[in-house]
Order: structure tokens, then C-alpha cells, then sequence
């Protein structure tokens, strides 16, 4: 594997995501020992060079030996087309580099409701883009409904079947709602709080699909797919709880959380 040396690469150290994989870009070999820094902490040689907030939005590659910048995916393609040179014709692309662009951004400007911070974040933000935050949300409920209206027929007759887009409206149902709260208690963190929100949501149904999996080899009873559907809604109280303390939301979310949740249950059994 061919090193991309005198190069630095500078990732968001808030970003749990950006420190994996440019850790794993020096740790494989791909680029060189030191080849990597955090935007909040990068050497002073290197500043004049950068544009913060773009480094921000877009993780920055520098050149320390020309001084040239590059931002997001152009950065990706440099480092992996250097030691995968079978890729460079791809990269060099057209039509691949607007969507890689497109894919990149829609994970870059969701990447603090995705995974967040574990602390209070100082310094420069990343831009928020309320397009990239409604096809999140959107995304991430059509993959929810999905999941779990397939899961549904897992639950039956505990649980009686339904409409076929159940799924669909209870899961935009919880997103409406919780706009709503949201909007009345603290209007100013209203799609950050929907964004992890929905990725609470999303993960919970990704949970379940392991147990899918095993029921088309293994015939597992409603009341099986039921413990395991409420051990996976219990996870996700508690990761509600830990989210919207990062937040510094307070217990009125997790309460109306639940509440809507409960709500939904009565009348579905009856």
C-alpha cells in the first residue's frame, strides 16, 4: 500500500466518526505517521492555508509541501485513489463525484444529530442546512417504517396487525408531535432535538433486524418477537434520556416521548 506522505489531513475532534477513519487512514498506512490533526488543534503552519469553516463543514487534506487545500470528498478520493490507484479512473468520474458529494454532505451536515458530541462543543460549528436536516428525517422514518412493518407481522396477534403504512404514520405521528413540544419548550433546538430524535428511532429499528434475520431459519414465537421489540424500546428510552441531557432538554421530551408511545399502544390493542 502506497503512503500518501507530507500531507494532514484534518478531521473534526467532535466527531467521533471523522476521528475513526482518518485514525484508520494513518494507522493503515495510507497516509503518514503524524498525517493526521484536529481542525480545533492544527499546527500553526498550516492555518494560513485553511479555510476554518469550510475545514469544518469538509474534512481539509493539506499539502505541507505546496500549501494546497483540499475539502470533503476530494480529500477521501486523494488519500484512498493514492493507495488504490484502480479507483482513480472512478473518482475522476463525473456523475459518481456529484453523488459522492451529495452522500458526503447529507452525512456531514447530520454528523452532530447522528452521533454527538459526549461534551459542551466550543469553537466553529458545523453549518446547519435545514434541506440535509428534512431528508434526514424523512430518511430516516421511510427506513423505520419499513423495518418495522415488516416486524409487525412478528407481533401477531399480541399485537393486532393494522393498516399496511401504520408503521409509516405512527413513526411521522412521534416527529409531528414532537415538533410540536419541542417547538412551545425550546423553539431554538428544534431540529437538533429531531434529528437525534429520529436517529434514536432509526437505531432501535436496526436492532431488530437481527431478530428478522433468525426468523427465517428459526420459527420464534410473538411472544419472543414481543420481549425482544421491548427490550429494544427500553435501549431507546435510555439513550432518549442521555441524548436530551446532552442537550440540556430536561425530562419534558422524554416524558412526552413516552406519553405518545402509550398513547399509540392503547389504541392499537383496542
Amino acid at each position: 500500500m502506497k503512503t500518501l506522505n507530507d500531507h494532514l489531513i484534518l478531521y473534526d475532534a467532535d466527531c467521533p466518526m471523522c476521528k475513526a477513519y482518518t485514525k484508520a487512514f494513518t494507522r493503515s498506512g495510507m497516509l503518514g505517521d503524524g498525517g493526521r490533526a484536529s481542525y480545533q488543534n492544527m499546527p500553526d503552519e498550516v492555518c494560513p492555508m485553511v479555510d476554518r469553516q469550510r475545514a469544518v463543514n469538509e474534512i481539509a487534506l493539506v499539502d505541507t509541501q505546496t500549501g494546497e487545500v483540499s475539502y470533503g470528498v476530494e480529500s477521501l478520493f486523494k488519500v484512498i485513489g493514492n493507495s488504490f490507484p484502480v479507483f482513480k479512473p472512478l473518482f475522476g468520474f463525473g456523475p459518481f463525484i456529484w453523488l459522492m458529494k451529495k452522500v458526503y454532505a447529507f452525512i456531514s451536515y447530520n454528523r452532530r444529530v447522528i452521533i454527538p458530541a459526549a461534551h459542551e462543543v466550543q469553537g466553529i460549528q458545523p453549518s446547519f442546512r435545514l434541506g440535509y436536516r428534512l431528508i434526514y428525517l424523512v430518511f430516516t422514518w421511510l427506513m423505520v417504517g419499513s423495518i418495522l412493518t415488516v416486524y409487525a407481522h412478528h407481533l401477531t396477534p399480541l399485537v393486532p396487525l393494522g393498516d399496511p403504512l401504520r408503521e409509516y404514520y405512527i413513526c411521522g405521528g412521534q416527529v409531528l408531535f414532537q415538533g410540536v413540544v419541542i417547538s412551545l419548550y425550546r423553539p431554538a433546538k428544534r431540529w437538533e432535538y429531531l434529528g437525534n430524535m429520529m436517529t434514536i428511532s432509526l437505531a432501535g429499528a436496526l436492532l431488530l433486524l437481527p431478530v428478522l434475520l433468525i426468523a427465517k431459519f428459526v420459527a420464534l414465537t410473538p411472544i419472543i418477537c414481543t420481549l425482544c421489540f421491548l427490550g429494544v424500546a427500553g435501549l431507546m428510552f435510555l439513550e432518549h434520556i442521555r441524548r436530551t441531557k446532552l442537550m440540556q432538554l430536561g425530562w419534558i421530551l422524554t416524558i412526552s416521548w413516552v406519553v405518545y408511545r402509550l398513547l399509540l399502544l392503547i389504541v392499537i390493542l383496542n
